[in-house]
């Protein structure tokens, strides 16, 4: 009887997972369904069967280069989260191995700033951009995005270093290993999952970060997010070709996520069973 139960559960929470799934992919698939569509098609009503046309796509290309904002998007996204994880690691492995009573105050702070509505600092931003000459720029737009996310990598890498008995690093001290030793040749090795779950995340979060990108960038420094925005004109929302222009801008970073879902999984989930 037990096993019955159990048996119904299981089949109940595997139907449930497969229902939840699908929802959360039913606006991707659409999106690329859509993308097939002519425009009269595609404001006719929702329906997943695309005639099969490419003119959105050669549209798009012809309208936009679409290999520039992708190149802007790879270099800021891996620039922004190379340059967190510098600081991070560092920064997490002072509050894992050497914390003080304001340690847990000093998170929550920067988990705070994460509250706060971008628009409400937006305005000083911008101006000091205008100032510095980094309006529109790739360099501009990587500190900008290190700085949204770093306190999300921070914590991340806090929560897996914590993880780590602190008795290995103070064996290797004790073998007379250096601080800089200790943090390349002890813990990061050890903590590698959870940095590499902690890169993905970021360089995720970076790929689809819009406030920012639509208002710090134009021409030159203009992201696929930015590209994606271009598709709106006064005339109104061309939806194929907006959903072209979707498609084109998610999948990179959906094949990336799916070969490396493995490395995520085994990150996030670093340190689970001590």
């Amino acid at each position: 009887m037990a096993r019955t139960v159990s048996t119904r559960h299981k089949a109940i929470a595997t139907v449930a997972a497969w229902f939840i799934a699908l929802l959360i992919f039913f606006p991707i698939l659409y999106t690329v369904v859509t993308s097939f569509k002519t425009e009269p098609e595609a404001i006719a009503g929702i329906s997943l069967i695309p005639s099969g046309t490419f003119e959105n796509y050669v549209e798009v290309q012809a309208q936009r280069d679409y290999f520039k904002p992708f190149m802007n998007s790879v270099i800021v996204s891996l620039g922004s989260t190379l340059i967190a994880l510098v600081i991070a690691v560092p920064a997490a492995w002072s509050m894992a191995f050497s914390p003080t009573k304001r340690t847990k105050d000093i998170l929550m702070w920067m988990l705070s700033t994460k509250m706060l509505p971008a628009v409400g600092v937006l305005v000083p931003i911008y101006l000091i951009f205008r100032d510095t000459g980094l309006l529109d720029t790739r360099l501009g737009l990587t500190v900008v995005l290190t700085l949204v996310n770093l306190p999300i990598v921070v914590w991340m890498l806090y929560t897996y270093f914590r993880e780590i008995p602190g008795e290995i690093l103070e064996a290797a001290r004790m073998d007379g290993a250096s601080l800089m030793n200790e943090i390349i040749h002890v813990l990061t090795p050890m903590a590698l999952p959870g940095i590499a779950s902690t890169m993905l995340l970021n360089i995720i979060l970076a790929w689809n970060e819009s406030f920012w990108t639509i208002r710090l960038t134009a021409a030159q420094a203009a992201p696929l997010t930015a590209f994606i925005a271009s598709f709106s004109s006064p005339q109104g929302l061309f939806w194929a070709k907006l959903s072209a222009a979707s498609t084109l801008a998610i999948a990179p970073i959906l094949i990336m996520g799916w070969f490396s879902q493995r490395q995520l999984v085994r990150g996030l989930t670093f340190g689970a069973v001590k």
